[in-house]
């Protein structure tokens, strides 16, 4: 089975975000969980795969004392469509009583979000806030799910670039597209 063709997607994808406005929202989003940390560590819990190219930028403009791990779950496996949440991997940082900053490239449905989120409350976190580069607005998130910290909307369309796959291709690209 053949995948699509990133270069050929790239012809016809609108850009949604380019670099300098991504690394606007980074560093507003950095200033925005540094003063709601003032005085307290956190556990930066990175999201995989989606979530790697902006975490590293992100933490980088946190002013706190943070603590680092990584979480791998996913729902969609290569895919376009969800599924089971398959768990990759669990942080091995002990997370009760602590403050969780989770860290994800995408805000779409929120169900792999969702699922993240409520382990970390599971293990005792004290505090679970999340941290999303860019959040699609269209009202089918899971209910009592929302971002503490967003980056940038994106439109209700397929997007990819800056962490998000087109079929596990262009995470690396340095802006957001859209098909």
């Amino acid at each position: 089975m053949s995948r699509p063709k990133l270069s050929e997607a790239l012809q016809t994808a609108d850009l949604i975000h380019g670099p300098d406005v991504l690394a606007s929202a980074i560093s507003r989003m950095g200033r925005e969980i540094g003063a709601t940390l003032v005085g307290e560590s956190a556990v930066f819990l990175t999201i995989m795969q989606g979530g790697l190219v902006f975490a590293g930028q992100l933490a980088t403009a946190i002013e706190a004392d943070l603590e680092f791990d990584y979480v791998h779950a996913t729902r969609f496996r290569g895919t376009t469509e969800g599924g089971e949440l398959k768990w990759m991997r669990r942080p091995d940082t002990p997370l009760a009583g602590r403050i969780v900053v989770l860290v994800d490239d995408i805000l779409d449905e929120g169900h792999t979000l969702k699922a993240i989120r409520d382990w970390c409350r599971d293990q005792s976190a004290a505090r679970v806030l999340l941290a999303v580069l860019c959040e699609k607005r269209h009202g089918r998130t899971v209910p009592g799910l929302s971002a503490d910290f967003v980056g940038v909307e994106v439109p209700d369309r397929y997007v990819f670039g800056y962490g998000m796959d087109f079929h596990e291709q262009g995470r690396n690209l340095p802006a957001i597209y859209a098909l």
